[in-house]
């Protein structure tokens, strides 16, 4: 999906999101390659609250995303 259709299911996700889930999960938007997706998800974790949803954008290649969950780290919560 594009950035903008990613955006707008991030947003119903979390809409729909449990409490728990919000508290428990990172919700974020990658670039759908694995490789991209990686490195970004790798960057995010060491500093999640210097990212925001276009910061995907600097790591995709081909303008196609997608919205991904894991779980929080201790450390992150």
């Amino acid at each position: 999906m594009n950035f903008k259709e990613a955006l707008q299911h991030k947003k119903e996700s979390l809409k729909n999101a449990d409490e728990s889930v919000l508290n428990l999960f990172h919700v974020i938007i990658t670039p759908s390659k694995t490789d991209e997706s990686a490195k970004f998800i790798e960057d995010f974790l060491k500093s999640p609250e210097s990212f925001n949803d276009e910061s995907c954008q600097e790591y995709c290649s081909d303008e196609n995303y997608e919205v991904v969950s894991f779980k929080k780290e201790e450390n992150d919560r």
